[in-house]
């Protein structure tokens, strides 16, 4: 799969070097000529300009992408490629900085596949781990979204599904998957759900059980 990267700071850079790691193409876009450089050091198709320009993603082929990361500390250059993304079919990701905002987060949610807060996930990260707790179980990610992780079972409403076919509750939406045996990664629309996938999904509190249910099916969730 090939992944354009906009921003190649700490966020960018750790999410690139795992993508590569798992034998994915990624091409790197910043403004910053010495990030440039410390990409293309590290192997990767980088380029110097602006993420947020059509022409400056066109350079890296996105057109043959299958998704586009907006990672830099920007909102509107994320939100910008991200867009740009959308017009050739990517799957987009924005990064959001700081604490998570409702109205922030309100204004781009419809606009793009997924929205990432890394301090946010990073300190619910370490607090499970401090807890010796299991980051597949449900981890609190604010006040008012969780991360929770089901497997597929026989009965699951989503069996043999496409992900973009996938009906949840308002106020969620999948956020990866992994096939049986299987690492999880972003999946894409035409991903299609078999027993033993799992898939993690960010959800708000209040539509916990609806997910659920939409994943395990009704008496699978009752007898859980």
């Amino acid at each position: 799969m090939k992944f354009v990267i906009v921003g190649y700071g700490r966020v960018g850079m750790r999410t690139a070097r795992i993508l590569d790691e798992e034998g994915h193409e990624v091409a790197i876009v910043d403004t910053d000529f010495d990030k440039v450089e410390r990409a293309r050091k590290a192997g990767f198709d980088a380029h110097e300009g602006d993420g947020g320009n059509e022409e400056v993603l066109e350079s890296v082929a996105i057109g043959s992408a299958d998704a586009v990361a907006g990672l830099t500390g920007d909102l509107n250059t994320n939100f910008a490629a991200c867009t740009v993304g959308n017009h050739y079919g990517c799957r987009t990701v924005m990064r959001i900085d700081n604490d998570y905002r409702a109205d922030i987060y309100n204004e781009y949610a419809d606009d793009v596949d997924e929205i990432v807060y890394p301090e946010r996930l990073g300190a619910a990260g370490a607090k499970t781990a401090l807890l010796g707790g299991d980051f597949n179980l449900v981890t609190d990610l604010t006040e008012r979204l969780q991360l929770i992780t089901v497997t597929i079972n026989g009965q699951s409403p989503a069996l043999d599904r496409r992900v973009s076919e996938i009906e949840l509750p308002e106020g969620a939406r999948i956020y990866a998957h992994g096939a049986d045996h299987e690492s999880m990664t972003i999946p894409l629309p035409r991903t299609t759900i078999g027993v033993g996938d799992r898939i993690a999904v960010i959800v708000e509190q209040e539509s916990v059980e609806g997910v659920r249910e939409m994943l395990l099916g009704a008496e699978e969730r009752a007898g859980a």
